[in-house]
């Protein structure tokens, strides 16, 4: 057996689309995409919403969403929703132009409310006030 036979062809397109080192974590996701237990598209893209995304593990404790192992950071879930989404299509054979347009069902996060910039203060001119010597 070769090395490119060890690995199901959904986890070997995995292996090359996410090769370098620091794409690590992403080809897990990946594969994870790939060996989702959904066997529709749709319930694949449900369990990486399932696995990308924070939830509370425990019912009405929203604390408990700091437990769950997804990855946490917006930007993390975020790339690992797309990983897990590309396994996914290499699964189901779906075009790469309808993986790409793929976007998690989470609502969006709102706004940062920008803070009013404090006024600056005019300065005092103490050159009335001092006398003209210097020590």
């Amino acid at each position: 057996m070769i090395p490119q036979q060890w690995v199901p062809p959904c986890g070997n397109q995995c292996n090359n689309k996410y090769s370098a080192f620091t794409q690590i974590p992403w080809r897990v996701f990946c594969k994870k995409g790939c060996s989702s237990e959904g066997d529709t598209w749709e319930e694949c893209l449900e369990d990486c919403n399932l696995i990308c995304y924070k939830d509370p593990v425990l019912k009405d404790q929203q604390w408990s969403a700091y437990i769950d192992r997804s990855p946490g950071v917006a930007s993390y879930s975020a790339e690992c929703f797309h990983a897990c989404v590309c396994g996914c299509g290499y699964k189901f054979d779906v075009k790469k132009e309808k993986v790409d347009e793929v976007t998690p069902n989470r609502p969006p996060k709102p706004a940062p409310v920008e803070k009013p910039r404090p006024q600056p203060v005019e300065p005092i001119d103490l050159s009335e006030d001092m006398p003209g010597i210097s020590a």
